[in-house]
């Protein structure tokens, strides 16, 4: 009597009690559909946002890979083009002095004037400095070119302030100036010891004994010069290097410049002033 009783109010009690979790279990269903749902969306938003972000990153990498081709293939163009300005300065001899000077002359300003132009309109206004290595070769080289010039012209050195003023008229007015830095401009004046090294050498060989012992004077007091700041300077590897170079041209000038010194000394006294012989008789002593 007491089992049965006892299953029936198991049985009533069941009945009273399971109505009662159907609606927890829908409201636990219908918070779960919310919340995936709402996490669906917010996936769906992350995704979108990250798309854009990347989409973002993209096209800036994109546009300055193209600026840096550009600005690759202005100093390309700056680079070939001061040379031939170089190599019309080394045709220069006591004959035509005038006319090779004033063709180089122009040809420095047509580098100027048409390819410096094109490479300062793709950097004025920008990061420039995150394209340095990429401009850097062309603007070492003009300034190579241009302080090359310069001596052949005045005997001096053209310095940056100089170089930065013909520059200046090539600005964009509304930006800031670019102008050639520090470093690119002592690399460039590196690189013009050995041009004065090679200019030397052919002039001692024209004879013009003169304009060789002031290269020589010229190119001691760059060296000299350099040395005392190369030491203080930051990442300074290629300017390291670099004067490496510039004490061997100092070298070879100095050598054939005593060399004629020499000669000259030991064979005047025998063949006197008006012998033919030789270009390098009655060449002045090199003090």
């Amino acid at each position: 009597m007491l089992s049965c009783s006892s299953a029936l109010f198991q049985r009533i009690a069941f009945k009273f009690m399971a109505p009662k979790l159907k609606p927890q279990r829908l409201h636990q269903i219908a918070e779960t559909g919310t919340e995936q749902l709402v996490k669906k969306a917010r996936t769906m938003s992350t995704e979108s946002s990250m798309k854009d972000a990347f989409s973002t990153y993209a096209d800036y990498l994109n546009n300055f890979n193209e600026k840096r081709e550009r600005v690759v293939k202005a100093s390309r163009d700056i680079t070939m083009n001061s040379k031939k300005v170089i190599f019309q300065v080394h045709r220069l001899s006591k004959d035509n002095k005038e006319e090779v000077l004033e063709k180089a002359g122009k040809d420095l300003e047509a580098v100027r004037d048409q390819h410096f132009s094109r490479l300062m309109k793709e950097l004025q206004g920008t990061d420039f400095w995150k394209l340095r290595r990429a401009y850097s070769p062309g603007v070492q080289e003009y300034i190579e070119a241009a302080t090359f010039y310069k001596f052949c012209v005045s005997g001096t050195l053209c310095t940056l302030d100089e170089i930065n003023a013909t520059l200046l008229p090539l600005s964009d007015p509304s930006l800031e100036p670019l102008q050639i830095n520090v470093l690119d401009y002592l690399l460039g004046l590196a690189d013009l010891t050995g041009e004065l090294m090679r200019m030397a050498i052919g002039r001692i060989s024209d004879g013009e004994i003169e304009f060789a012992q002031r290269i020589c004077q010229f190119v001691r007091q760059i060296h000299r010069e350099l040395l005392l700041v190369v030491p203080k300077m930051d990442d300074s590897y290629d300017m390291k290097s670099k004067m490496e170079v510039m004490l061997q041209s100092v070298i070879k000038i100095e050598n054939a410049c005593f060399s004629v010194h020499v000669r000259g000394s030991e064979y005047i006294p025998l063949l006197g002033d008006d012998a033919p012989t030789s270009y390098l008789l009655g060449a002045a002593d090199v003090e």
